[in-house]
């Protein structure tokens, strides 16, 4: 099962509105067959390790989420594995899917084949948690991305950022972008960086989403984002009294323009975030800025916290990684919990997880 998730993980960032999933087919002491599902989410890992497997009449399946029980664009995988003959199939997680939750497992019980659940269950569950909160809460799961220097900051006092961190955790930043659907921005941080956003000298042959949270539209469509929007594809999160004309400009830069409500003002986070898990997104990184991390984390939004910290100092003169939180008390402060750290070169990467 740690083979098959490690697999699965091959598909972060690319098997959206699907689950990342793995498959290992296993008779005796051999490996037959591995798969995980491919861009698009199909075909499913289990589908792409039977074919390799060829024949696999006794074999064992261990799959990271509960095989599929219904039909879609492909037939269930609960029939691919009983028309395989397989005679056990091990899972980590059963899919809250109400297409599936369950019903995969009693279809593959009721053919005669035996099942064993919940192994390393907790890894899969944090491996998939951005299909399982869109399913479960139709929300998609939310990483905040923070580079700063030891006393929180990320530009100096005239706004200079380039570069806070080192180019190890440059580069760890853009492969952190391919495992995740999307990457967000606030207009704050579009207008003062003009960021592209992409992931970049890593040999990716796919892009994440790129989002722009931008009420009013403030930032030019003939930006490096606007620029690229036919290539790799823009979401732009705006109220729906956003100027026309701007509207039309970045749509025909080949932006896909997205309205929402924004009362008193300002972009309604939560409604923003259920429209794109509507639209199928699981995981989304967001980098900033400070206006926007501090938004998710007053509402809640924020699942994960990865900040690199870099050797350096700028005072409170400097502009601060997070605006107001608006609390009074500590006991008030949002807790995350210390997962991981390793250096980056000079800096540090911590990830913390929502307490």
């Amino acid at each position: 099962m740690a083979h098959a998730l490690a697999l699965a993980a091959r598909g972060l960032g690319r098997t959206w509105p699907n689950p990342a999933v793995g498959c290992v087919i296993v008779k005796g002491d051999r490996i037959l067959g591995r798969g995980w599902t491919q861009p698009g989410g199909r075909p499913h890992a289990e589908r792409r390790a039977l074919d390799q497997a060829g024949e696999a009449r006794g074999a064992t399946a261990y799959v990271t989420l509960e095989p599929c029980a219904h039909h879609g664009k492909t037939p269930p995988c609960t029939e691919a594995l009983v028309a395989a003959g397989v005679s056990r199939v091990v899972t980590a997680l059963t899919d809250p899917d109400p297409r599936v939750s369950g019903k995969g497992h009693a279809m593959l019980r009721a053919a005669g084949i035996d099942v064993t659940e919940n192994v390393l269950a907790v890894q899969a569950a944090e491996l998939n948690a951005g299909f399982l909160k869109r399913v479960t809460q139709g929300l998609p799961f939310v990483t905040l991305k923070l580079a700063t220097t030891l006393d929180g900051r990320i530009a100096t006092a005239s706004g200079e950022s380039r570069w806070i961190t080192g180019p190890q955790a440059r580069r760890t930043v853009h492969a952190l972008r391919l495992t995740h659907d999307a990457v967000m921005v606030g207009s704050g941080t579009a207008l003062a960086d003009d960021p592209d956003l992409t992931a970049r000298d890593m040999g990716a042959t796919h892009q994440p989403v790129r989002i722009l949270l931008d009420r009013a539209l403030r930032h030019s469509p003939a930006s490096r984002l606007g620029a690229s929007a036919a290539q790799s594809p823009v979401w732009v999160i705006h109220s729906a009294d956003a100027p026309a004309a701007a509207q039309a400009a970045w749509s025909a830069a080949g932006a896909r323009l997205i309205p929402c409500p924004a009362p008193a003002g300002q972009l309604d986070l939560t409604a923003a975030l259920r429209l794109l898990a509507g639209e199928g997104l699981t995981r989304i990184l967001s980098e900033g800025g400070g206006t926007i991390a501090a938004s998710l984390i007053r509402a809640r939004l924020v699942d994960e916290v990865i900040q690199i910290t870099a050797g350096k100092l700028i005072g409170a003169e400097g502009t601060a990684a997070l605006g107001p939180l608006g609390l009074d008390r500590l006991a008030d402060a949002p807790r995350f919990d210390l997962r991981a750290q390793h250096r980056l070169g000079a800096d540090m990467l911590s990830r913390w997880s929502l307490g």
